[in-house]
């Protein structure tokens, strides 16, 4: 005799959701994005053929901000031209990264990264050489976005 399998219930939680599930989704797309980054980076510079990457648990939870921070921008720019949309989207980001690394350097003493050496920095904490690749990565993340909250996604750039 074959038992039917029963839904579960609504009120048991096999993981993290809504809200939850999208931080979590956010932190480990920037994580992942963060080590590809760094390994591919690095072998420019050093032709290192064994990619080493690095990145910092820190990072987690600051890429976990997209989540109530991206989201709203996104959803206030959907339909805008994708010029404007990327701007803000590499703004954003840098202001982010400004911010949560000069709170770092308060609370622990340091941020996971040191820009000092590079010659387009500030306080060593943002590279405006880097605004195109973080605009890119918010063009990137409005997918992400709209598969977390279960829309479709044209894939065009402009929509």
């Amino acid at each position: 005799m074959r038992v039917p399998l029963q839904p579960v219930s609504p009120r048991v939680r096999l993981g993290p959701t809504g809200s939850g599930r999208r931080f979590f989704a956010y932190g480990l797309a920037g994580w992942c994005a963060e080590v590809a980054f760094t390994g591919v980076h690095d072998f420019l510079r050093s032709r290192d053929p064994r990619l080493p990457s690095r990145t910092s648990l820190w990072m987690f939870p600051i890429y976990g901000l997209a989540s109530p921070l991206f989201e709203p921008l996104h959803e206030a720019l959907r339909g805008k031209p994708v010029v404007l949309r990327a701007a803000a989207y590499g703004c954003g980001f840098m202001s982010v990264e400004y911010a949560t690394g000069s709170l770092l350097r308060r609370l622990i003493g340091d941020a996971p990264w040191d820009y000092s050496d590079a010659s387009l920095q500030v306080n060593g904490l943002v590279r405006l050489d880097y605004l195109p690749l973080w605009a890119v990565a918010g063009l990137a993340a409005e997918r992400l976005h709209d598969a977390l909250r279960g829309r479709p996604s044209s894939g065009i750039p402009g929509t």
